[in-house]
């Protein structure tokens, strides 16, 4: 299981995502959910992963293969794609290249399926930052005003602070504390999704890469996020009004 967050702002983009796999609670590994490609002055594009490890691995391998020069491969690729709307959909098509590919081996089959769901996100020059959710189907959705944020993933017990907590006008620093809360809450509630943590904060018209950094599990500052958190949830829950028997 995972537990990716791509978010919209008025600023900008911000990305995080966990780094726990397994394969059973006795084969527990990390691996890198987090992918960037840029093209400084041109673009900056983010991808997010969740689901089998191994065609999640293979589609980034691919997209990776095809960022090179033209005269080094044979297909798209996501640098060159003329919008981000484009890029979704070489994603999209890459994805499900991979799933077709996997799904018709003859042979062993695994138990664990081949899908995978997908957030991407960026800017490409003469286009608005845009973020969407790709689906193993290769089609996918865009955030928007009304669902400015996707969650892949073990999505459900981090979703309720980020539904009542978010603004589109949020600094970058309250919406990096806004996830931090969001994963404590999930990682305290499934085993499954672990620490460390990988942040990515893109500023709006800076088409490169922008702030990278992975949140360790000694981190001090998320260790006062987890414990202040707590100590506010019961302090919330003591100052509302007590229900009275009859």
């Amino acid at each position: 299981m995972t537990y990716c967050v791509g978010m919209k702002l008025d600023r900008g983009l911000v990305f995080m995502s966990d780094t726990r796999t397994n394969a059973g609670v006795d084969n527990i590994s990390v691996f890198r959910k987090m992918f960037l490609w840029e093209r400084e002055g041109e673009r900056s594009i983010t991808l997010m992963t969740a689901g089998n490890l191994a065609t999640t691995q293979a589609v980034v391998s691919l997209l990776n293969e095809r960022a090179k020069p033209a005269e080094d491969r044979g297909a798209p690729s996501i640098l060159e794609a003329p919008s981000m709307f484009q890029v979704a959909k070489l994603v999209g098509e890459t994805l499900r290249e991979v799933i077709a590919e996997q799904s018709g081996r003859t042979g062993p089959q695994a138990d664990s399926p081949f899908s995978a769901t997908l957030i991407l996100g960026g800017q490409v020059r003469g286009g608005e930052p845009r973020l969407f959710m790709i689906y193993p189907e290769g089609n996918f959705v865009e955030a928007a005003e009304d669902t400015p944020f996707f969650q892949i993933g073990e999505t459900k017990y981090g979703k309720p602070i980020l539904v009542r907590a978010y603004e589109p006008e949020m600094s970058f620093e309250d919406a990096v504390k806004l996830l931090m809360v969001s994963f404590d809450s999930t990682i305290k509630a499934n085993l499954s999704v672990g620490l460390p943590l990988d942040l990515h904060l893109y500023e709006a018209e800076g088409f490169r890469t922008g702030r990278v950094h992975r949140i360790e599990r000694d981190d001090a500052f998320y260790e006062m996020i987890s414990s202040g958190w707590g100590e506010a949830l019961k302090s919330a829950f003591k100052a509302l009004p007590p229900y009275t028997l009859e």
